[in-house]
């Protein structure tokens, strides 16, 4: 089987890009930062910072070692410095890759708080041209919200998200109504921001990417060699039953409609996400700023084009 490359996508017009991650406690991080580094290399993408929405220690250095491996290392990563949630990979595949792979970036005490990120980031960029993809906690989204006026901008939080942001892609929420993993761990955290974020919002549920295994293809992929990716997926599907068919791909499904839209593989239907205390949802049909995904072709199609996305390989600079 061969390595897999994307073309470069000729007089592009790149999406703006904070993505915003758990990486950790599942896996589906991993392969969304794969993507989002391989859209990058194609043209498609101008990744503006990484950022994580959990703070356990070293997962400054993770997002390092998968920016270092697509020739990416400067990347602005930050982390949250306030309160926030710590948790890590069960797996222990973090460990690993800090072990095995190169990465400048040590200790979280070497990047800058997240929320001085987003609003440093955020500042500097055209009126309505970022999109923010997140796919782990909204920690860091109710921190800029809620954050003054700084050097960077003498808008507050909200007026900054207003003015610079253009959507928000979340992977987020079960539709038409549960408890959902992001959403119900930093409760608090989703309710301030579906409540008061006022931009555009799409939402790819937990049923969305329940139905898409991954990662098959890159573990039997014998030209792949030296990459974190790879480790991580070699390293975890073998440890659940359920992954024997591949791991669901929640947080993927996320990156790939922020950059490509979300036609053909699915529709979408307006309403707003309602967030309980508990941190469960539900959604109310209404012709709000808030959409969330349905299917409308076989989750194989996107299964297919995930797997590929996943093996792609840095690009020779």
């Amino acid at each position: 089987m061969q390595a897999v490359s994307l073309p470069a996508q000729k007089n592009a017009n790149p999406v703006a890009i904070i993505f915003d991650s758990d990486m950790g406690p599942d896996y589906d991080d991993v392969g969304a930062i794969a993507m989002l580094h391989a859209f990058a290399d194609s043209g498609y993408v101008k990744i503006l910072a990484t950022v994580a929405s959990t703070k356990y220690e070293g997962v400054a250095a993770i997002f390092n070692v998968f920016n270092t491996y697509f020739k990416r290392p400067g990347l602005t990563i930050g982390v949250p410095k306030g309160k926030a949630l710590e948790l890590k990979d069960v797996q222990h595949w973090t460990d690993t890759l800090l072990l095995k792979y190169p990465h400048g970036i040590k200790s979280n005490n070497e990047v800058p708080d997240a929320t001085e990120v987003y609003r440093s980031v955020l500042a500097s960029q055209p009126d309505k041209s970022v999109t923010i993809v997140t796919v782990g906690f909204l920690t860091n989204l109710s921190a800029l919200l809620q954050s003054p006026p700084d050097k960077y901008s003498t808008l507050n939080g909200k007026e900054l998200v207003g003015q610079k942001v253009k959507q928000l892609v979340c992977m987020a929420g079960r539709f038409p109504s549960g408890s959902e993993f992001n959403v119900n761990r930093d409760a608090a955290a989703s309710q301030f921001v579906f409540n008061n974020w006022q931009t555009p919002v799409l939402l790819s549920g937990f049923e969305i990417g329940q139905k898409i295994k991954v990662g098959l293809p890159l573990i039997h992929n014998d030209v792949i060699k030296n990459s974190p990716v790879k480790e991580v997926f070699s390293i975890c599907i073998p440890l659940s039953q359920e992954d024997s068919a591949g791991r669901m791909s929640w947080d993927e499904t996320a990156v790939l409609v922020a950059v490509k839209g979300y036609k053909p593989w699915y529709n979408v239907e307006a309403g707003k996400m309602i967030v309980a205390d508990d941190g469960s949802n539900t959604w109310i049909k209404d012709p709000g700023t808030h959409n969330h995904l349905t299917e409308a072709q076989s989750p194989a199609f996107v299964q297919q084009l995930i797997n590929t996305l996943i093996m792609h390989q840095p690009l020779k600079k």
